[in-house]
């Protein structure tokens, strides 16, 4: 097949700038070929190079506390755990291609993550999500919930790995444009964490896994352009994926891992061939020869410009020790996968590409990467008009509900309040029985068999208070997953995160962003938990609308002593309960206000790092003295639906409470706000002394609200809510809506 002439205006239909191409030209030398232009295409782009991202991602903590591997090292961040154990971690986003193919879409989200974590030489022990969708009122929206729950979990529960815990929030921004963010956690010995490099002149290269088809080629493009009427034809961009063929990949990397015959392994994800040979020769400050007639293929008549930017899933490129090349092989026989050599390392820095007797590129692999050639660009930031119109929200101007008891069933009602649990009944929790807690409480609690601790696990943003203030939301955002952490019994280790964002080239959204990563950066540098790595996932627009900013951020905790492990829901009769934390009546941003007066407005609510770090340590001490019988974070939609989530959540018991909530200025107010640094805790009466001179020494804030006991949530002696219909409204809302 002979190739397209390249031009400046087909390097356009790539993605090129005109500055880009001309800088191509100036790195070869000469005008590119269609294969390298090609190359250079899916390297450089967003998804790929982080060209608008990576000059602010730099600023954030990378270093630090328990820390092995942290951002932009190798495939995922690596964290000590103590006993020569560490754990990998990272979330990444299948946004664009969930959406114009979501079961497929979210299937191979789940499958890229999984790789990145056993290609760090870690078995992946659990994996979270965090998804967003327009309104459920909208069919459109209800074929892509099911279609990215059921991708989601078909892949996990194929594989075999249990999703423990995640997120699902829906709002009109995300109508067009749905986020798939996907979490993946494992565990390696220290001895035995496998590196992305390539070095070593002669050490042979091989592709292991399934053969190279057509699918998913510009998928990394696809996912660095805005969403339009145009991406439905698209779907040629979309993997396709097979867990059954990623379980064998799974156990023949491990296990080619553990015998040491491997000097570096990389996940075939975004670019495929391209990403994999240029990324792994640049990080080893070497280069390789690459002969494409030896890539196994599952389509006829494939060219070069094909099998090197597809991004066909379940595939690795292994840089293999000289000499062991045939014990790797009859391993991944034995596994009956696909494993041939396909080329070799070289010391030049050259990437070579020959197919059919002919070089279809020639490519310096340092110029293709981030850190290298690839453009780096910090953009044009402008405020947007409507942060001035949100922050002068005139709050007492709203009408007082007419009923407080509807006004709480109908906030308690919003799928963003209830529980999740048509979506997470779908994934298999428990498989590898290492789930001591699964989903439906502050974090999941996974079990470490080889050192008897335990991992805190939970992905969280509220994006609403990121929009309002971006800064302030993203640090709210990186403390209530500490929060969580925390209330599960945890120590928070570090995060990975998912940045959805809008255009960046638009200044009011390169705005949010800057905004969102100096919180970022605040928060982690506060709380001692350095950044692992993640994702940064531009363009999410659709015509009509952005995204709202959603830093989603995924944290880790360890837990040392399992008898530490704490649960949000209220455990016996005539318990005491108590507020720790203060209210300040902040409803910018919250469930209430959206729900009852169709507003996403108002200042979002203030955080106090120094307040929040205090709060931790005093939960961490009653916790550890084996004071408390339960903890759990006040979030969406306020006190009032913490406190009945506290009396549901275990089904085999429910347990009523009687509360007395002190009122500033308006009921709804204080019922409804989403002030920050507040958690619920029950303790047995007997130990009240002990807790309040804990609480009193640490001086912390905190309030005694009420007892449990009944079957009837009580607040103030005037708002009734029996609790079965709470437990009906919060565990079927979601299942009536999808059965319609």
């Amino acid at each position: 097949m002979n190739e397209p002439e390249v031009t400046l205006n087909l390097a356009l239909e790539h993605g090129f700038t005109k500055e880009e191409y001309s800088r191509v030209i100036s790195i070869l030398g000469r005008i590119p070929s269609y294969t390298e232009l090609g190359i250079f295409s899916v390297m450089w782009s967003e998804h790929c190079s982080y060209k608008n991202s990576i000059a602010l991602l730099k600023t954030l903590p990378r270093s630090g506390g328990k820390l092995l591997v942290g951002a932009g090292e190798e495939n995922a961040g690596l964290v000590d755990i103590g006993d020569g154990l560490a754990v990998a971690f990272k979330i990444e986003s299948h946004n664009h291609p969930s959406a114009v193919e979501p079961y497929q879409g979210a299937a191979t989200g789940v499958g890229g993550i999984m790789r990145d974590i056993f290609t760090m030489g870690a078995r992946p022990i659990a994996s979270l999500n965090s998804l967003r969708f327009g309104s459920l009122d909208d069919a459109h929206t209800r074929f892509l919930f099911d279609g990215i729950v059921r991708g989601i979990g078909d892949y996990g529960n194929s594989f075999g790995v249990p999703t423990v815990a995640g997120e699902v929030y829906f709002d009109e921004s995300y109508q067009g444009n749905p986020l798939v963010n996907a979490m993946a956690i494992g565990i390696v010995k220290t001895e035995h964490v496998a590196s992305a490099i390539a070095k070593g002149e002669g050490n042979p290269v091989m592709i292991v896994g399934s053969s190279t088809g057509r699918d998913g080629i510009h998928g990394a493009t696809f996912a660095s352009e805005e969403i339009s009427e145009k991406s439905e034809a698209k779907r040629p961009s979309v993997q396709v994926g097979d867990p059954f063929t990623e379980k064998l990949l799974l156990e023949a990397s491990l296990e080619i891992i553990k015998n040491g015959w491997l000097i570096g392994i990389q996940d075939m994800g975004a670019a495929g061939i391209s990403c994999s040979t240029s990324e792994m020769s640049a990080k080893g400050n070497s280069g390789m020869k690459i002969n494409l007639d030896k890539v196994p293929l599952r389509e006829k008549g494939m060219t070069a410009y094909e099998i090197m930017l597809s991004e066909s899933q379940e595939r690795m490129l292994c840089v293999v020790k000289m000499g062991y090349e045939l014990k790797v092989k009859e391993v991944f026989e034995k596994w009956d996968l696909h494993c041939e050599i396909i080329g070799e390392v070289t010391n030049d820095g050259l990437l070579y590409i020959n197919y059919e007797g002919e070089n279809k590129a020639i490519i310096p692999s340092f110029e293709l990467v981030l850190g290298g050639g690839a453009p780096v660009y910090i953009r044009e930031t402008k405020e947007p008009e409507y942060i001035k119109d949100v922050k002068s929200f005139n709050f007492t101007q709203l009408p007082l509900p007419n009923n407080l008891n509807d006004a709480f069933i109908k906030v308690f009602s919003s799928p963003n309040i209830v529980s999740k649990r048509w979506v997470y009944e779908q994934y298999d929790s428990m498989v590898r029985t290492n789930t001591i807690i699964g989903p439906g409480c502050d974090s999941a609690v996974i079990l470490i068999k080889e050192n008897n601790k335990a991992l805190a696990v939970k992905t969280d943003c509220n994006s609403r208070y990121v929009y309002l203030n971006p800064k302030e939301g993203t640090k709210i955002a990186v403390a209530e997953s500490a929060r969580n952490i925390v209330c599960s019994g945890g120590v928070p280790l570090a995060i990975t995160n998912c940045l959805n964002f809008g255009n960046p080239y638009k200044p009011e959204m390169y705005w949010q962003f800057k905004e969102a990563i100096e919180g970022m950066g605040e928060a982690c540098r506060f709380f001692e938990t350095p950044v692992t790595g993640g994702n940064v996932s531009f363009y999410n627009e659709s015509p009509n609308v952005a995204v709202y900013p959603t830093p989603t951020i995924g944290m880790v905790g360890l837990i040392e002593n399992l008898n530490d492990i704490t649960t949000s829901f209220f455990k016996d009769e005539d318990d005491l309960i108590y507020i720790l934390g203060e209210d300040f009546e902040e409803l910018g941003g919250s469930e209430f206000l959206k729900v009852i007066h169709g507003k996403v407005a108002g200042k979002s609510p203030k955080i106090d790092l120094a307040i929040e770090k205090k709060l931790h340590k005093t939960l961490h001490k009653l916790i550890g003295q084996g004071l408390i019988k339960s903890a759990h974070d006040i979030s969406e939609g306020g006190v009032v639906s913490a406190l009945a989530e506290c009396c549901i959540i275990n089904r085999e018991k429910l347990i009523g409470a009687e509360i007395n909530i002190q009122i500033k200025s308006r009921e709804d107010f204080s019922l409804f706000s989403e002030s920050q640094s507040r958690i619920i805790i029950s303790i047995a009466k007997s130990n009240k002394n002990s807790v309040e001179n804990i609480l009193n020494e640490s001086n912390q804030y905190y309030s005694l609200v009420g007892k449990t006991g009944g079957r009837s949530l009580i607040i103030n002696s005037r708002l009734h809510f029996d609790i079965s219909h709470l437990e009906d409204i919060y565990y079927n809302t979601i299942s009536r809506i999808m059965n319609e």
